[in-house]
This record gives structure tokens, C-alpha cells and sequence, in this order.
């Protein structure tokens, strides 16, 4: 009996230990977080008084400023040249994510089983990552000139001079960008994958070799399926901060020629320093944040529907088995 109750007492001193250790690590992840939290908070406090006040630099004092309501948010909804600014950064997300993904999934197909030499060209892949991006924003501006390297090599392989404008074109500038951000930010969806491709169970892929599936059908059927939640929180994250997107495009292009680069970063820019339409400016990324947030919330409902799917995946195998 008194053996019972001292064995039950270090259970409960185990699981009190255990949630106390679990609340300090909650605590030392959320801390840093709450701390910039409110050292942002000033400026968010700020940032929403101009958005309701009509303030310039060239007013003496920010209580100087005119009292305008919703004036400023109807005319950042009214601005074509916002909505344009939006279609452009949709754009150039959409096309760089699914390019990221498409090549980093070819990568980590190729990396994920060991093989000589596989650590050296880990380190290659990942290497555009870890370039500054103004460093490749000005390298490009050297390289892809009309007399530049590029078009030098691509008139040496197909015999015939080229002295295609990648940065002049307005209807190909984007494109240009967007490639730059395809090679700069491949790696980091490639070491997503790689991830995800290394924690596969290695159980049914044994069994469907057993089975004689060969690897384009083990891929589609078993690896596929298995990598949903992990692709979804590449594509996610990739688009998000593909959303953000303003060195490269600033170093390069300035959001030419003209406007056929001028995304939400480099229209909030414009407006902000270029403008000195501070109030606007405020308005108008307080739209954009709220923009960002729904669609925040929306990836966050497809990334619980997936891990939904998958634990009712791994209940059944484990019910099962």
C-alpha cells in the first residue's frame, strides 16, 4: 500500500515537473515575441494616427495634422495604380513560388538518399540563399545587359546574335525578377522537401518495391500523398514572402521601366519617400496588412485540414496494423 502510494506520488511529481518544463519552454519561445511585440507597438499606434490624420512633412507638429476619418483608406481602395501594384506582387509570388518548388522538389529527389559527394553539392544548392540579395540585384544588372554575358552566351549556342532587353522590356522586366527569385530562393523550399522526403516511413516504400511499383508509381501513390502537409507549408511560406519581395526589385529596377515592377513594396516605397505622402502611405499598408492577414488565415485552414487528413491517415494504419 505504502509502495502504491509513494509510486503515485512520483508519477504526480513527474507530470508536474513535465507541464512546468513544457510552460517554460512555451515561455521562452513566446518571450522574445512579446518583447518585440511591444517594442513594435509605438510604431503601429503611430503609423494608425496618420492613417486617420492628413499629416505632411511639412507640417510643424503631428497634432497639426487634420482629422479625415476614412478619407485616406476609400483613397487607397480608389487608386488604380494600388490595385495594379497588387496584381503585379500576386503575379510575381504565384509564378516565383510555383518555380521554387518545381526545381527544389527536383533537387530533393536527387539529394535525399545519400551518395559521394552528396555534402559538397548540398552546400552548392544551398549557396543562393545565403547571397545578399542587393549583391545579386547589381551582379544581374552586369550580366544581363544587351551586351552582357548572357546575351553573349545564348548568340554563342544558338549562332545568331542576341541582344534581348531583360531590363528594358516592360513586358518581360517582371519575368526577369521573377527568375532571379526562383534561382535565390529554390534552396530553401529544397531543404523543406529534402526534409519532408527523409521522414517518409521507409515501410511502404519497401512494400510497393515488393510489389513491383516502380519509382514514378511508388512517387505518385505512396511519396506524394505522404509530402501534402509539407509542399503546402513550402508553398505557403514561399508565397508569403515572396509578397514582401522589395531588394532585388529596388536594386534592379526601381519598379521600372515605368511601373512594370512596381509592387506592393515598391509602391508603399514610392508613395512613402519618394512622395512624402506619409498619411496615404499609412492607410495604404494598413489595407495591405489586412490583405496579408486574410490570407495568413486562410493558409492556416489548410494547413490544419492536412494535418486533419494525416493523423486519420496514421489512426488507420495504426488501427490497422
Amino acid at each position: 500500500m505504502a509502495q502504491s502510494i509513494s509510486s503515485q506520488t512520483n508519477d504526480l511529481k513527474k507530470m508536474s515537473s513535465r507541464s512546468s518544463g513544457i510552460r517554460i519552454f512555451k515561455w521562452t519561445l513566446l518571450s522574445p515575441l512579446v518583447c518585440l511585440a511591444l517594442f513594435l507597438l509605438p510604431v503601429f499606434i503611430l503609423q494608425l494616427y496618420f492613417a486617420f490624420h492628413s499629416w505632411t512633412i511639412y507640417l510643424s507638429s503631428w497634432s497639426a495634422a487634420e482629422y479625415v476619418g476614412i478619407e485616406l483608406f476609400q483613397e487607397a481602395l480608389q487608386d488604380k495604380r494600388f490595385f495594379w501594384a497588387v496584381a503585379r506582387s500576386l503575379l510575381f509570388a504565384s509564378l516565383s513560388t510555383i518555380g521554387c518548388f518545381v526545381f527544389g522538389l527536383i533537387l530533393a529527389l536527387l539529394m535525399y538518399k545519400p551518395f559521394r559527394g552528396h555534402g559538397f553539392f548540398y552546400i552548392v544548392f544551398i549557396l543562393p540563399m545565403l547571397t545578399v540579395p542587393i549583391v545579386i540585384a547589381y551582379t544581374c544588372d552586369m550580366l544581363l545587359y544587351r551586351a552582357g554575358p548572357i546575351n553573349g552566351f545564348l548568340s554563342t549556342i544558338f549562332g545568331t546574335e542576341m541582344r534581348f532587353t531583360w531590363l528594358s522590356n516592360p513586358d518581360f522586366a517582371i519575368f526577369t525578377v521573377v527568375m532571379l527569385e526562383i534561382w535565390n530562393w529554390t534552396p530553401f523550399t529544397f531543404i523543406i522537401l529534402i526534409a519532408g522526403l527523409s521522414s517518409i516511413p521507409k515501410e511502404p516504400l519497401e512494400a510497393a518495391r515488393i510489389l513491383g511499383a516502380n519509382r514514378l508509381k511508388i512517387f505518385m501513390e505512396i511519396q506524394l500523398p505522404l509530402l501534402r502537409p509539407v509542399i503546402f507549408l513550402a508553398l505557403i511560406l514561399r508565397f508569403l514572402e515572396a509578397m514582401a519581395e522589395f531588394p532585388k526589385t529596388w536594386g534592379l529596377l526601381q519598379g521600372g521601366p515605368g511601373s512594370a515592377t512596381e509592387t506592393i513594396p515598391i509602391y508603399l516605397y514610392l508613395i512613402t519617400w519618394q512622395f512624402f505622402d506619409i498619411s496615404k502611405a499609412a492607410a495604404t499598408s494598413y489595407v495591405v496588412m489586412l490583405i496579408m492577414i486574410f490570407v495568413i488565415l486562410f493558409a492556416i485552414r489548410i494547413l490544419r485540414k492536412e494535418k486533419q487528413s494525416m493523423d486519420t491517415l496514421y489512426s488507420v494504419r495504426s488501427s490497422g496494423s
